[in-house]
């Protein structure tokens, strides 16, 4: 039986009534990482996965009431400490009172499995979720649940000062100092020159002795080896991804490369999608010259402002400001030179109010300044008039130097309107009166 045994690639075992093996066939040690010999006489249970047991002693049981079982799939635990994935055909003899079965290894089949399950994840997980922190910590458990994953950050790039902003995801093992943020001199090393050569970069002990001495110097001698990778889409990289892995800990596989390569390319690919989604809103909701709010974000905040000030019988105030005789600067100095004083204007007007307040350009050289939670019409006035000295004072543009005077006309609520458009028409009404009594006025309502 053994020389007709020795041609297969599948076990072939046969177990008593009471669980115990009595032949195991010379393919069992590349199975189950035992010799027959040091299986034979032991019950099937000191081998079977924890987690499986219950499972397959049911199945047993089938098995010897007269039901062939076939295509039964458990786990056993391999001398070595491993797991492999076993599926089994096995029938009753009840002349012999002994389970003939065979066993085959389908733990590739079982990883290709859940290698294909995860990489649909990732995908689907990078498609649908939107905010950034939970798309990356579901990610990290889908990888976490293939591989042993002791280190995964990921870092993004600061396009518009240069460098690296602080890492926007980070899991780690408790009480492994975290040396992933953009002071940290190794991950910084690590993500430039990656992404200088655009590939992944795999960093272990001994190739760090080719490395400049500043990169020894940083290296944080926890983790036995890095494995970075750009986050790469067809416009550029967007930051990179960083693994790291400690003592006892193999280095990555070809599989497991393959995965986090995909991984990458799907949390970059995310990450610019939620990147643009939000240069798109910001266009939307500012203007595009000073970086204020505009009208439409304007309207928003001043209905939640009523809201708030109507619970709580508050006040707030309107101010409609126009730049008198803007249409001269544009005229003798050009629209570069009537952008560069509408800029200034948002910057000084910024400076006059309070943080919890709303400066926005409505349009053209049309500002509204949103007071709230003021205690009284006489504090908006004040405002006003802040904002008219701060308005008069010098403006330097190139070579010329210039003195620009508002119009401000002014609303209250609950007085002049309880609604927006109330507001706005009111404070409108108000600045028109402001250019009538001769400009460079505050009037209000």
């Amino acid at each position: 039986m053994d020389r007709i045994a020795d041609l297969l690639l599948d076990a072939i075992c046969v177990v008593d009534a009471q669980g115990i093996f009595q032949y195991i066939s010379p393919a069992g040690e590349g199975i189950f990482g035992y010799a027959p010999a040091e299986m034979l006489g032991r019950r099937m249970t000191d081998f079977i996965a924890p987690f499986d047991q219950e499972r397959t002693l049911n199945a047993a049981r089938q098995v010897m009431s007269g039901q062939p079982h076939l295509h039964f799939e458990n786990c056993y635990v391999r001398k070595d400490g491993s797991l492999v994935h076993l599926m089994w055909s096995a029938r009753w003899s009840e002349i012999d009172q002994r389970r003939y079965a065979v066993a085959r290894d389908v733990s590739a089949l079982k990883q290709a499995e859940a290698t294909q399950a995860a990489l649909m994840a990732i995908a689907e997980t990078a498609h649908a979720q939107a905010d950034v922190q939970e798309m990356l910590a579901e990610v990290h458990r889908i990888v976490a649940a293939l591989m042993p994953t002791p280190c995964f950050k990921v870092l993004l790039q600061d396009l518009p000062l240069g460098g690296w902003q602080q890492p926007c995801f980070v899991s780690g093992p408790e009480g492994v100092p975290d040396d992933a943020g953009p002071q940290a001199p190794a991950d910084r090393l690590v993500c430039e020159a990656m992404l200088a050569e655009g590939a992944p970069m795999l960093l272990m002990p001994d190739a760090m002795q080719h490395r400049p001495e500043a990169w020894r110097a940083v290296f944080n001698p926890g983790w036995v080896a890095w494995l970075g990778l750009p986050l790469s889409t067809a416009a550029g990289h967007v930051g990179a991804l960083i693994l790291k892995r400690g003592p006892g800990d193999e280095v990555w596989s070809d599989r497991e490369r393959a995965v986090l390569q995909y991984a990458s390319t799907q949390i970059a690919t995310a990450i610019e999608r939620q990147q643009l989604l939000a240069r798109l809103q910001h266009m939307a909701q500012f203007d595009a010259l000073t970086g204020l709010p505009n009208r439409y974000l304007l309207h928003d905040r001043m209905v939640g402002a009523l809201a708030r000030a109507e619970r709580a019988g508050g006040h707030l105030s309107v101010l409609f400001l126009d730049l008198d005789h803007f249409k001269q600067v544009n005229d003798t100095l050009g629209h570069k030179a009537g952008d560069r004083l509408l800029q200034e204007v948002a910057r000084r007007l910024r400076d006059c109010v309070r943080e919890t307040d709303t400066v926005a350009r409505i349009g053209g050289d049309e500002f509204v300044v949103l007071l709230e939670s003021i205690h009284e019409r006489a504090h908006a006035v004040q405002v006003a008039d802040k904002i008219r000295a701060a308005l008069q004072q010098p403006i330097t543009i190139g070579q010329h130097t210039l003195q620009i005077t508002p119009s401000i006309g002014a609303a209250h609520f609950p007085d002049h309107g309880i609604t927006t458009d109330q507001l706005m028409a009111q404070a409108d009404d108000a600045m028109y009166h402001a250019k009538r009594a001769g400009r460079q006025q505050v009037v209000a309502h």
